[in-house]
């Protein structure tokens, strides 16, 4: 079973609340501090103490920023602090991209191109901080899935770098649209959901509530007292394991005017970009004219950057998406030697048993062409082989 975290936000998030949520579900602090001390940041302190939030105790995390005028970095300054940082690729790759989409979405509000971005409060050390803390700690502690509870929206005003703005902020928004995110109305005229605290949630996370075999939960303390509990609480636990369909989504786009090594390019880029499947079918349009149909199965949180890539790299001016339910068995992967070489092997499991086994074609692809033999011959011999894998139990050896 897989650790899982759920982020459950009554009050709303931030990114210190996520941070002290992850800090009082067991992240040690001393941890978090010596994995940031990596990036080149001097001009803060981290502190974590318990406090009381109405009737409940939480963990307040603190970034205090010692910088005297703080810059307004761009993304290209973002990207050099983290890249400095030596992190673990995925604490890496998670922050850079929370950061890109956070100037994605400023470039829209502000109608400027994303070179011209120029973070204010987000690109201040302690939204550095919450941002790249938040990926460490759930790395250090394991966390292979995050989902998240619908978030709060507030009605009000808040004021910024760019003077008064409206509540929910701009940027919220349009982090929270691209990713058709959840939302509940609050009555409260305060800001529930940071920039910080949208973007680190609708990158990461997927909205909805799973299953989970609970372990321990965590509360983050916000900094303001308001009249419910200001917490956030992350639940975390093991993801049990269900018979139900998972949610997914399929992105479609009929395409009648595009030559066709274009396609070709288009579906790399898809599967590159975290597709669980590409694909294009012909088919007739209107005036019965031959074109094609280029499709994609993703997942919820990543169809914002893939209907985009689909928008870039073809002619099309639409993607229609609709949700789809996929039944999927489980599956391992084995090594299998074989009189070629070593092969991976794709095994089928149900109900705890393997019940059928197919060559990985990659592996056989570079077996047939170091050995100067036909394709067809090395396959034929992994299956062959594989066979013996059918009826074992699922995590027998072989």
């Amino acid at each position: 079973m897989n650790r899982a975290g759920y982020v459950d936000a009554p009050s709303g998030a931030s990114g210190d609340m996520i941070l002290g949520a992850l800090v009082d579900a067991g992240l040690a602090i001393d941890d978090l501090r010596a994995m940031l001390s990596r990036l080149p940041l001097a001009d803060y302190t981290l502190s974590a103490q318990q406090v009381r939030r109405g009737a409940l105790g939480a963990t307040l995390v603190r970034v205090i920023a010692t910088e005297a005028q703080p810059p307004h970095r761009g993304l290209g300054e973002i990207r050099e602090i983290i890249a400095a940082g030596s992190l673990p690729e995925a604490v890496q790759a998670n922050a850079l991209h929370i950061f890109e989409r956070l100037a994605a979405a400023e470039a829209r509000v502000h109608r400027v191109p994303i070179e011209e971005i120029h973070f204010h409060e987000v690109g201040a050390v302690d939204a550095i901080v919450d941002i790249v803390g938040a990926c460490i700690g759930l790395h250090l502690l394991g966390i292979e899935d995050l989902f998240a509870s619908p978030l709060p929206l507030a009605r009000g005003a808040t004021v910024s770098a760019h003077g008064a703005l409206p509540l929910p902020a701009p940027a919220v928004l349009e982090l929270l649209a691209e990713r058709s995110v959840p939302t509940i109305p609050h009555p409260s005229p305060l800001e529930l959901v940071t920039p910080t605290g949208a973007a680190i949630l609708s990158t990461l996370a997927r909205f909805e509530q799973p299953a989970l075999r609970l372990g321990r939960i965590g509360y983050g303390a916000g900094s303001r007292e308001q009249p419910e509990p200001n917490v956030l609480r992350l639940w975390l636990g093991e993801l049990e394991s269900s018979p139900g369909a998972e949610r997914l989504l399929v992105l479609e786009a009929n395409i009648d005017d595009m030559p066709g090594e274009l396609f070709g390019h288009a579906i790399e880029r898809l599967l590159a970009a975290g597709a669980l499947d590409a694909w294009c079918a012909p088919l007739t349009m209107k005036k019965s004219r031959p074109a094609a149909l280029l499709g994609a199965l993703v997942r919820p949180e990543d169809s914002g950057r893939l209907v985009d890539i689909i928008l870039r790299e073809t002619s099309t001016f639409g993607v229609r998406v609709h949700e789809v339910a996929r039944h999927a068995v489980a599956r391992e992967m084995r090594e299998l030697r074989t009189a070629h070489g070593t092969v991976r092997v794709k095994l089928k499991i149900l109900e705890g048993m393997v019940v059928a086994a197919t060559p990985e074609y990659e592996d056989c692809r570079r077996r047939a062409e170091e050995g100067g033999v036909p394709l067809q011959q090395v396959y034929a011999a992994a299956l062959a082989a594989s066979y013996g894998f059918v009826g074992e139990k699922s995590g027998a050896g072989g």
